[in-house]
């Protein structure tokens, strides 16, 4: 069974006008409920990271502040959401959700997570609405129990994974590989081990052809034990903070492809959402919806 990860520690109250759509963390597992491609039996609900598994991959430092809110006004701004201790429990429990999801696809082939793809969040700072890195922290631990030597973070957000591109660079167990808009924010990117970087306005059969190009030989090149997936749907025309131009069908097909590729080579999926900002909240939920659905029809 497709196991998805949620709590409704996830939304997280904000205010009125604030750019982030937090509204997609509830109405996202509704939908997918409603529709009938999952039921409540997918879910499960994370319990917090535990201390040790935050400090394999944030420094103590970055962790005392957080813990003990004393982030600077500064270190605040550049986070991007107001700071509460229910902002640091809740990040506890979505990177959580990411690792449990990594070892329930050893299992089922593919987890999701309802949130996650935290890939600003650097080791001693976060930005950009991340706090924790969630994929980072789930593969340390994971290296570190041993339970994998190798992992690639597919990373399909429209915004280049700054922070997950710092954090292993000098770490050939974790492949990194960012697609994103070349003009997009950060605007002072990182070195993943592969950046695709696209011009604005890029349409899905450049993106998706890009895409065929790149992922089978890197899949088959790395041979990873798990890919860590993240599939933001801010690649859409309708994204105000995108700059790209692909349709909801062509970000379906994107995500489609990844998971076909992994399924034929036998390898786990763990996923985590990612960005999306389109004016229209039903666009974001269908966007984000179409990965449920593509890893259900191709792992279920």
């Amino acid at each position: 069974m497709m196991r998805i990860a949620f709590s409704p520690t996830y939304r997280y109250t904000l205010p009125a006008k604030h750019r982030f759509p937090m509204d997609k963390y509830t109405l996202l597992p509704e939908q997918l409920l409603y529709e009938g491609t999952i039921t409540e039996a997918n879910f499960f609900a994370p319990n917090p990271l535990p201390e040790e598994a935050i400090l394999r991959t944030h420094t103590a430092d970055y962790w005392h502040k957080l813990k003990t809110n004393t982030l600077s006004v500064k270190e605040i701004r550049a986070i991007g959401f107001p700071m509460r201790p229910d902002l640091i429990a809740r990040g506890r429990v979505i990177a959580q959700g990411t690792l449990d999801c990594a070892r329930y696809a050893f299992q089922d082939g593919v987890a999701l997570n309802i949130a996650g793809g935290t890939h600003h969040s650097f080791a001693d700072r976060g930005e950009g609405f991340c706090v924790y890195n969630d994929i980072a922290i789930a593969a340390h631990e994971l290296l570190h129990t041993g339970e994998i030597r190798k992992a690639i973070v597919i990373d399909l957000d429209v915004h280049q994974g700054n922070g997950t591109a710092k954090i292993f660079e000098r770490d050939d167990r974790v492949f990194t590989l960012s697609f994103h808009g070349a003009r997009n924010y950060p605007t002072r990117k990182m070195t993943s081990d592969l950046d695709v970087g696209f011009p604005d306005k890029t349409e899905d059969a450049a993106y998706l052809a890009k895409l065929e190009e790149v992922l089978p030989t890197l899949l088959d090149r790395e041979q990873p034990d798990i890919v860590f997936y993240l599939s933001g749907v801010d690649i859409l025309a309708t994204d105000k903070l995108g700059r790209l131009a692909c349709t909801i069908q062509g970000c379906k097909q994107r995500d489609k492809y990844v998971f076909e590729q992994c399924a034929q080579r036998g390898l786990p999926v763990a996923v985590s959402m990612g960005g999306g900002y389109s004016e229209r909240l039903a666009t974001i939920i269908e966007a984000h919806a179409n990965t449920f659905r593509m890893a259900e029809g191709v792992f279920g």
